[in-house]
């Protein structure tokens, strides 16, 4: 069994600020640093920095070597990762005091998939191999669908959530992750168990991982349902939290884990990520994330 990402490669400006920008205002950044990111590069490496063998496929630009780089360095698999003589995918985040951001995404070469390039990609997974798929690049419902044909388990982190979603047959899909927002804009409804019963109820094949925020975070499958609450500590900058406790929480999965311990771990994860500066940089390792649990 392998595990494919195929997703966003993104270098991060990430700008340090009083407050979020509103309409019509300026004000000055006390910094600036330049980060590696997207949400399939964060993933990536989550899935990699909890001891998972991953490998990742994507396009870059020609200002993506600090992209490969940092995959080699953290234990990705770069085989499939190509570059185009194209501007690359890059974000523009505001962190507030308080650790909160907001993204401004441009999509760049991870907007220019073509079919010829996924089909070579998916040629080397086969039935039972997992695809871990995110919404920021372009032709998604191509990959989801050829994937399928493959037997690949699909995960799909619907972020972005947009129109190009609908494109997408999403039946097809073996788990979802998503946040309370997108739990909201997939049905309509705010309170959690109203969203997964009428996820459930759309996707009836399906399971899903629902986080909430300061609340925590449940799964359910339309059986089994299980919570895990949130490792309380100071936020420095929440970018990474969602991906790394994706990550995490599909390595748990993958290394045959319980639902119930692979959320603790998902959520021990993602607490040592939000203490930290930066996409990639703060995601832990596997070992740092066990001795947090044992010291809780």
């Amino acid at each position: 069994m392998k595990v494919l990402n195929y997703g966003s490669l993104n270098v991060d400006y990430v700008y340090a600020l009083d407050h979020i920008v509103q309409g019509g205002e300026t004000i000055l950044s006390s910094k600036m640093e330049p980060f590696c990111g997207g949400k399939g590069l964060n993933q990536s490496i989550a899935l990699a920095k909890a001891g998972v063998p991953v490998y990742h496929a994507g396009l870059i630009g020609e200002d993506g070597d600090m992209l490969l780089e940092t995959c080699r360095e953290n234990g990705v698999n770069t085989d499939y990762i190509r570059k185009l003589p194209e501007k690359g995918g890059h974000t523009i985040i505001q962190v507030d005091r308080n650790g909160q951001n907001c993204i401004i995404l441009y999509g760049g070469t991870n907007q220019m998939q073509t079919k010829e390039y996924i089909d070579e990609v998916l040629g080397n997974f086969a039935e039972g191999d997992f695809l871990i798929l995110q919404n920021e690049v372009n032709l998604l419902d191509y990959i989801i669908d050829k994937a399928y044909e493959r037997g690949m388990k699909i995960v799909l982190n619907p972020s972005p959530f947009d129109d190009k979603l609908k494109a997408c047959d999403l039946t097809k899909v073996y788990l979802f992750m998503l946040n309370e927002i997108e739990g909201e804009q997939f049905t309509g409804y705010k309170e959690k168990n109203e969203i997964l019963t009428h996820l459930t109820e759309k996707f009836p094949n399906a399971r899903f991982v629902l986080t909430l925020g300061s609340d925590g975070a449940v799964y359910f499958d339309g059986k089994e349902k299980v919570f895990q609450d949130i490792f309380k500590v100071k936020a420095v900058d929440t970018t990474a939290a969602g991906d790394t406790f994706t990550g995490f929480f599909m390595a748990s999965i993958i290394d045959g884990m319980p639902v119930a311990q692979a959320l603790k771990t998902a959520a021990k994860a993602s607490s040592i990520a939000v203490s930290r500066p930066g996409a990639t940089p703060s995601i832990p390792t596997m070992e740092e994330v066990k001795k947090g649990l044992a010291e809780a």
